[in-house]
């Protein structure tokens, strides 16, 4: 008999729908995601593929509103939705809104198990509020099982007083495959990708948003630091949009020598291209919950540098093996890495191959067995 598992999470992320394509697949499960939004255009730019959703669904109506750091979401409709689903076992992706407080309850009325999908670490450096600190704790005490994506989630758990056997892993992931094959399409016509994005011979790469939290203004420090020399032979793209990219612009204005591109958002077509042309992809961040877009350098055969404050790093990262691990805020060790990886090119070959080996156990597939082996230990089948 197949369980009923119902997901509900903010909204329909194209990182996630691999995922969750792979779940439905499950001869064991029966799956239904609940979206409480469709997206949020004030944050992502994200093309909402809903022609590869191979999954029951549903979108949930919406109100979402902006209160300075605050980020309030309703939504109407959520408990009829739980009711037509029926499920035989929760997921939910976060504690912060007022939705998952009432599937919560919803779960715990009817009996039904209610795993909490965390990805919260011991780095993270969003600030909590004393009553929000309470506030969550009496979430997780009341929560069946915990999902988390590696060993950095796992830890924050610990430390908030979970039981070890309670958490289960799900390894966070991207399609490998698109990524992989994509990278290699553009490594086959150099030359005509290269012109058609406008970029450098050789490059370094930033993917994600900018946002000062991401270190981006030490990677332009960093990068300033290079010898002259190895400024005229390596630029810098940043594919990404954010609030500080007219500052960010002014900053690489300043640098010369030097070739800095500001690519804008890049949407995942575009991405393995600028992933499979670059020399390694650097993410210098202060806080991130994992960091997908090592997931998507990696699969792209990538070395990778980043910030020991990403929560992907314990598991994906392995300092001198496929990537260097730098200190966050630290300039110098930044400057370092990106001379050891510039200079290097065996380094560079030997370390992509071996991110492409390792992000193999990071696939969609590998995510949903994680689920169905949670769901299957988190409690009784209902009938």
């Amino acid at each position: 008999m197949k369980r009923r598992v119902t997901i509900i999470t903010e909204i329909i992320s194209p990182y996630r729908i691999p995922l969750f394509n792979a779940l439905a697949k499950s001869p064991v499960v029966d799956l239904h995601v609940i979206f409480l939004a469709e997206t949020d255009p004030q944050l992502r730019q994200w093309h909402v593929y809903k022609n590869e959703i191979a999954f029951a669904y549903e979108v949930l109506p919406s109100f979402r509103k902006r209160i300075g750091k605050l980020n309030l979401l309703l939504n109407r409709g959520l408990i009829s939705a739980l009711q037509r689903a029926a499920p035989h076992a929760i997921v939910c992706g976060g504690y912060n809104y007022l939705a998952s407080w009432r599937a919560l309850r919803w779960a715990r009325t009817h009996r039904v198990p209610f795993l909490l999908w965390s990805e919260s670490n011991l780095h993270d450096l969003r600030g909590a509020h004393r009553f929000v600190d309470f506030l969550k704790k009496r979430f997780l005490r009341q929560c069946s099982g915990f999902v988390v994506p590696g060993l950095a989630a796992r830890e924050y758990l610990r430390a908030q007083g979970v039981s070890n056997h309670a958490i289960f892993e799900a390894p966070n992931a991207v399609d490998n495959v698109f990524f992989a094959t994509a990278a290699g399409e553009a490594r086959h016509s150099p030359e005509a990708m290269r012109s058609s994005l406008d970029l450098p011979e050789r490059y370094f790469l930033f993917a994600g948003r900018l946002v000062r939290e991401k270190g981006v203004f030490d990677l332009l420090a960093a990068y300033a630091e290079l010898e002259e020399a190895l400024r005229h032979r390596i630029g810098l793209v940043l594919a990404g949009d954010g609030q500080i990219r007219l500052p960010l612009e002014e900053r690489a204005r300043l640098i010369s020598p030097g070739n800095i591109k500001f690519a804008g958002f890049a949407h995942r077509e575009q991405l393995p291209a600028y992933y499979g042309l670059a020399e390694a992809l650097i993410l210098p961040t202060y806080t991130d919950t994992w960091g997908l877009v090592v997931n998507e350098a990696m699969a792209c055969g990538l070395p990778v540098i980043v910030s020991r404050a990403a929560g992907c790093v314990a598991d994906l990262v392995e300092d001198g093996v496929n990537g260097l691990l730098i200190p966050p805020k630290d300039t110098s060790s930044l400057v370092a890495a990106m001379r050891k990886l510039a200079g290097d090119h065996g380094l560079r070959t030997a370390m992509g191959a071996n991110s492409f080996k390792r992000i193999a156990h990071y696939s969609p597939q590998a995510w949903a067995d994680g689920i169905v082996s949670a769901v299957a230990e988190a409690g009784v089948e209902r009938g």
